[in-house]
Formats: C-alpha cells, sequence, structure tokens
C-alpha cells in the first residue's frame, strides 16, 4: 500500500478522522482523547496507532504520557497528492470541455 493509500485508508474510519481533527486543533494525550470520545482509551491507542503508522501523526514523550502532533511530513505528502491529483482532475476537465463537440462539425 502506498503512503497516500495509507493515509487516505487511515482516514476512512470516523473515529480516526475525529482523533485527528482533536490532536489537529492542538496536541493532546491519550487521556485527553479518550475524555472526548464514546471509546476506550485502548481503542482509542489503536487508532494513533493507524494514525502513527500512516504519518499523519506524530508522538513525543512527556513524562509518564505522549503528546500526540499533527506530522507536518506526512500531512505535507498528503497534501501534494491531493494537489496532483486536483491539477489533473482540473487539465482533463479543461480538455474535455475545450473539445469539439460531435454536434460542432
Amino acid at each position: 500500500m502506498t503512503k497516500d493509500s495509507a493515509q487516505l485508508a487511515a482516514l476512512g474510519d470516523p473515529t480516526r478522522r475525529r482523533i485527528f481533527e482533536l490532536v489537529g486543533a492542538r496536541p493532546r494525550t491519550v487521556a485527553e482523547i479518550t475524555r472526548q470520545l464514546p471509546v476506550s482509551q485502548s481503542a482509542v491507542s489503536q487508532h494513533l496507532k493507524v494514525l502513527r503508522e500512516s504519518r499523519l501523526v506524530r508522538a513525543e514523550p512527556k513524562g509518564a504520557s505522549n503528546v500526540y502532533y499533527v506530522d507536518p511530513a506526512g500531512l505535507g505528502q498528503m497534501r501534494a497528492w491531493l494537489d496532483r491529483f486536483w491539477s489533473d482532475t482540473l487539465a482533463a476537465y479543461k480538455l474535455a470541455v475545450e473539445k469539439p463537440s460531435e454536434g460542432a462539425r
């Protein structure tokens, strides 16, 4: 699976998207994230593992726990892919619109 695919798959889960949004708003610990969601701390940890492996979040140790942050490098890779996708899509649309229609001949 490519990095882009892994990132999109990771964000395909609604709970992981919510966790990503919470961490995006400000760095948080597992306990802080768990208080915001109707899932167990163990489930939050598993979701964070998927987000870490897809390079959407990173963890930094702080005392006895980890603080989770958005991983700017991984997010930048996903944004670059989306930008390429968008550019390619717009270019294809432009070609389709500018192509003479069958009735114009």
